[in-house]
């Protein structure tokens, strides 16, 4: 039994002739994201228009219909501003304007206007913690005395030692090395990313205006919400204190650190949801904050604070049947505290592919398969990284010369091997570039992945394409609710919802157990029911109650 069962209950995947699920209407009440499956697209890697082999607005908005059709509700855009892209366009030299890259800002509003015709609602990223370093706020502050005017906007220090010749504190930037770099003055500025990163001061009121007017020009153009970059990070300990140990910060880190986390980023976002409130159609904000605990990721989404925050721990977690019922659990309640959903997440931009994380090759790709229906069965909002649904592992092989993640050179490689899921993805036909564009692609794809496009995947009812598509159509159907947990054999998690019953074996070997329901869905072939049900190893099915 496979996802083609859908068909049976009649269920069938959508088709291009079926256009846009109601559900997904731009029109729709509040609420809509409290259990909304939204699509992230890295635009450098999603569809090339042009031929210049980068990802562009043009290239995503030909590309919206495969997404109304694969049954998602919102679509995240990665960084589209103009930028020296030292950091893949996360260093912004304007937030009002379209890199040439991408396109300009015909194209912009092109894209929102088509994505709400297709039902579809636009979330773009702001990046809020530090600008380029050929923002004009940073280039004027360059050229401004110590003390001066320009440089209030940014955490510019003298230096320690004699000679200030020492950075000001111990602080070691993300992406490794210190946090500091001197200006030829003697003065140090602090990025705890990249050096071409450099942090905001976010004590300054300047910056809370510009920020202000940047929103509401986005909200203008009819965006609907943003996926806030380093939502945690942009106040810091009061002095900038030392840490004093060597393990600091990491991408999507949990350790408790005086840069993040600190209780004086709220007041920022209180204010953010005020002007969200204050435009029709609710608009919405998303943290990307990394929180030492879920208790303290559920701040963030407090009644007059964001709407979403992503769930890194979820992300984080092993495959291990206990392990992931407690992140499940520990989330659940932490959000429920707050009146919130939750989300979850199992892919993004800055992490490893998680059919190569779940061990990779065929063994990675069921576990990727079944963990995929356990997200979806969870009560709250999914998030889908480009590619997952096509089963896309992590590119491992990448020549050094190719990369272009500053954490490769800067940890030099440890860390630093985010291009490998930033490869673009395969559309079509049998050489690179797969249907990416008519000309080349930025990152270098795998001769196999001929097997895994678009094209090759749809209509064959065992491809992960189809498993998704067949997937969210019934994620549709279903009433919603709380779930809880169902007692089951050793490495097998059940839990029900209103109307469904979700099974994952997390063994290497075949579970019998009595058919829970009537038969919905499987990440994996499984033997007819009769008296008993067989999930093969590393399976997830779904069954009506």
């Amino acid at each position: 039994m496979t996802h083609e069962l859908a068909a049976a209950i009649g269920l069938p995947a959508p088709t291009a002739a079926e256009g846009p699920h109601p559900a997904s209407s731009s029109t729709e009440g509040p609420g809509w994201w409290r259990d909304a499956v939204i699509y992230q697209v890295y635009v450098r890697s999603f569809a090339d228009s042009d031929g210049d082999g980068i990802g562009d607005l043009r290239g995503a908005t030909q590309r919206l219909p495969y997404l109304a059709q694969l049954g998602i509700d919102a679509v995240w855009l990665t960084p589209f501003y103009a930028s020296p892209q030292a950091d893949g366009g996360y260093d912004v030299a304007d937030y009002r304007a379209v890199d040439p890259l991408f396109g300009d800002l015909a194209d912009a509003d092109d894209l929102v206007r088509t994505a709400h015709e297709l039902g579809l609602r636009v979330i773009v990223d702001v990046v809020p913690n530090h600008t380029s370093d050929q923002h004009p706020w940073f280039r004027a502050a360059l050229a401004d005395h110590a003390g001066g005017a320009a440089r209030a906007r940014y955490h510019f220090r003298p230096g320690k030692g004699p000679a200030g010749e020492l950075p000001p504190n111990d602080w070691e930037s993300v992406f490794g090395g210190p946090a500091w770099t001197r200006t030829p003055d003697g003065e140090w500025y602090l990025h705890l990313f990249a050096p071409e990163q450099p942090d905001l001061d976010w004590e300054n009121e300047e910056v809370h205006e510009e920020f202000d007017s940047v929103l509401r020009f986005w909200l203008d153009l009819g965006v609907d919400g943003f996926r806030i970059d380093v939502a945690h990070g942009m106040v810091k300990a009061a002095g900038l204190p030392d840490i004093g140990h060597k393990e600091q910060a990491r991408l999507i880190g949990a350790q408790t650190l005086p840069f993040f986390d600190q209780d004086g980023v709220h007041e920022i976002h209180r204010s953010w949801r005020r002007l969200l409130d204050s435009y029709p159609g609710d608009r919405i904000g998303v943290a990307e904050a990394w929180a030492p605990s879920p208790d303290r990721l559920a701040l963030y989404v407090r009644p007059d604070e964001l709407h979403q925050a992503f769930n890194f721990q979820f992300l984080r977690c092993p495959w291990d049947p206990e392990a992931m019922r407690s992140v499940i659990d520990e989330s659940l309640a932490a959000t429920a505290s707050v009146g919130a959903p939750t989300t979850w997440v199992l892919s993004n931009h800055d992490v490893v592919r998680h059919t190569t994380r779940y061990g990779g090759g065929r063994q990675g790709l069921r576990r990727a398969r079944a963990a995929a229906l356990l997200m979806l069965a969870l009560p709250g909002s999914t998030y889908i990284y480009q590619g997952e649904e096509l089963g896309l592992p992590e590119v491992t092989d990448l020549p050094d010369e190719v990369r272009q993640d500053p954490a490769f050179f800067r940890a030099a490689g440890q860390d630093g091997f985010r291009d490998g899921c930033r490869v673009p993805i395969p559309w079509s036909g049998q050489e690179p570039p797969y249907g990416f564009g008519p000309g080349t692609s930025w990152l270098p794809q795998p001769r196999t992945w001929r097997e895994l496009s678009v094209a090759a995947q749809t209509g064959d009812p065992y491809s992960t394409l189809e498993l998704y598509r067949s997937a969210l159509a019934l994620r549709r159907t279903l009433p919603g609710g709380p779930m809880r947990w169902l007692p089951g054999p050793e490495g097998l998690l059940a839990l029900s919802r209103p109307g469904l019953v979700c099974t994952l074996n997390t063994t290497g070997s075949e579970i019998e157990l009595p058919p829970p329901g009537r038969p919905l869905i499987s990440s994996a072939a499984m033997e007819p029911v009769g008296d008993t049900a067989r999930i093969p190893a590393d399976c997830c099915a779904w069954w009506a109650i």
